[in-house]
């Protein structure tokens, strides 16, 4: 049995879900071989996957989304390294009920890559998603050494508000050990920069955006393509419009700028923690997410995962807290069978309240099905 399950978002970790789906196997089957490989598609809980994969977690002091210092985590196993933008520049980085969608930054996701240069690695997979920002990556282009500029030669304002000022970028500046690295920009979302399938109008309303503050980031974030345009030449007119670009607040486009390699993220975080090898010997995959829905077809990790071990011959079940999904467009993605935690306990919030012990008995329940 191998467990490849992402996070239940709000009640349990990927390394928790992988916890207690393990241990209601055993209580069907004690002694049934069990692999737990937690994994993650590039937003929050990418690092932590990391970790559970083998990868040494290190720590480094960093601007939050609002400027105040936390302590953010990377993870590095040899000359490869995972960056996880939520870390520094995430929603879960404000304190409860605050947004900022005019003034967060991602100014510390740019400390976090210097950290892993410094670590001197040679890949950095760079996950983006659960961003608290929309600025582009100007903030993270500021901490790598770029000036951004208004018409007075003063550095434009934090945030994708500030934007709206910006005159001139001086890109000379930015860190030369950028050029010798293999960055991956590892993330679900193939939205552009701007326009109505932008970072601003599809994102900024989850990040407490108004319709006029996605109206003003929009225009900020043109303005600044364009005067990227100026200093960067033709390429960056392309990235902007490039799949990826709009990936976490626009920082996907700041990654392209730096010569990112966008990729879907299930897939990198798939081939980072090993999971063709430990596939192999699996007669079961378990995969799973909080909610199986239609976010979940469109690159989300229990849809990378089926997708591989189907490649591979392997029987996919999923657990869940709920699916929304039909039974044929989970058979189309390679999942057999959904096991929701809402047909051990109808009541949701005691589903999310004692989200552990019932997916233990929910496993419990795939161990008979699938194991006896």
């Amino acid at each position: 049995m191998l467990v490849a399950a992402d996070k239940f978002k709000g009640s349990l970790t990927a390394v928790q879900v992988a916890e207690r789906v393990t241990a209601g196997l055993r209580r069907a089957v004690p002694g049934v071989e069990v692999e737990a490989l937690p994994v993650a598609d590039g937003g929050d809980g990418t690092v932590a996957a990391a970790v559970a994969a083998g990868f040494e977690r290190r720590e480094v002091r960093v601007a939050g989304p609002l400027g105040d210092e936390v302590t953010a985590a990377f993870a590095v196993r040899g000359e490869t390294a995972v960056v996880e933008m939520a870390e520094a520049s995430g929603l879960q980085r404000l304190p409860a009920g605050v947004f900022a969608p005019l003034t967060a930054s991602t100014y510390g996701s740019g400390e976090l890559l210097r950290a892993a240069l410094d670590a001197g690695v040679r890949t950095i997979v760079f996950g983006v998603g659960g961003s608290a920002t929309t600025d582009g990556g100007a903030g993270m282009l500021s901490a790598l050494g770029a000036r951004l500029l208004d018409a007075h030669g003063e550095p434009v304002a934090p945030g994708g508000g500030g934007l709206a000022d910006i005159a001139r970028a001086d890109l000379s500046g930015l860190d030369p050990r950028l050029d010798s690295v293999e960055l991956i920009l590892a993330s679900d979302v193939d939205n552009p920069l701007t326009g109505p399938k932008g970072a601003p109008a599809v994102y900024g309303p989850q990040k407490g955006a108004s319709p006029d503050d996605v109206a003003a980031l929009d225009a900020a974030l043109a303005r600044y393509a364009k005067v990227l345009e100026a200093a960067a030449g033709p390429k960056a007119a392309q990235y902007a419009v490039a799949p990826g670009a709009g990936a976490a607040g626009g920082i996907g486009y700041g990654a392209l700028l730096l010569g990112a390699r966008f990729r879907a993220g299930i897939e990198v975080m798939l081939e980072v923690l090993g999971f063709a090898p430990a596939l192999e010997w699996a007669q079961l995959v378990v995969t799973g997410e909080g909610s199986l829905d239609e976010q979940t077809l469109h690159g989300k990790a229990p849809a990378g995962v089926a997708a591989a071990a189907r490649a591979a011959g392997k029987d996919v079940v999923a657990v869940c807290g709920r699916v929304t999904l039909p039974p044929e467009a989970l058979g189309r993605a390679g999942i057999r069978r959904v096991y929701a935690l809402t047909e051990v306990e109808p009541d949701v919030a005691r589903c999310i309240a004692e989200a552990g012990p019932i997916l233990e008995r929910t496993a419990e329940r795939i161990g008979h099905d699938f194991l006896s």
